[in-house]
């Protein structure tokens, strides 16, 4: 999967699938220093993906103080062509238009899919 280095940070893309309807979304940062990913939820209402009751809600802590989500199990999530996570519980919420990027890819994403972060090649893959 390739990465992009913008602005000091790393930007890539993936694709879900959601009840059978799939997606690319385009500008998610690589986050190492983020323990939960999260995708903006305007992003996603697209392809079904909205708050319903009875879905989780989480808090994340950060430099910006608390964000709130929810959650939802997407069915598959795809890293370029070499690696895809299923039954994932990823969280949505409201990101910071202003800084043009449509979700995180933290830790609990990038173990689970146990990638490693070329930042030499500016690649991610796969570690098998």
């Amino acid at each position: 999967m390739k990465v992009e280095f913008r602005d000091g940070l790393l930007f890539t893309s993936l694709q879900i699938c959601y009840q059978g309807r799939t997606k690319v979304i385009e500008n998610i940062v690589v986050d190492t220093g983020a323990a939960q990913s999260i995708l903006s939820a305007d992003v996603v209402d697209d392809i079904g993906i909205f708050f319903t009751v009875g879905d989780e809600l989480t808090t994340m802590y950060g430099i910006g103080g608390e964000q709130y989500s929810f959650r939802k199990t997407i069915d598959r999530i795809s890293l370029g062509t070499t690696g895809k996570v299923e039954n994932f519980a990823m969280d949505f919420g409201i990101l910071d238009e202003r800084l043009g990027l449509n979700g995180l890819m933290g830790l609990d994403l990038l173990m689970t899919a146990q990638v490693t972060i070329d930042l030499k090649r500016l690649t991610i893959y796969v570690s098998k």
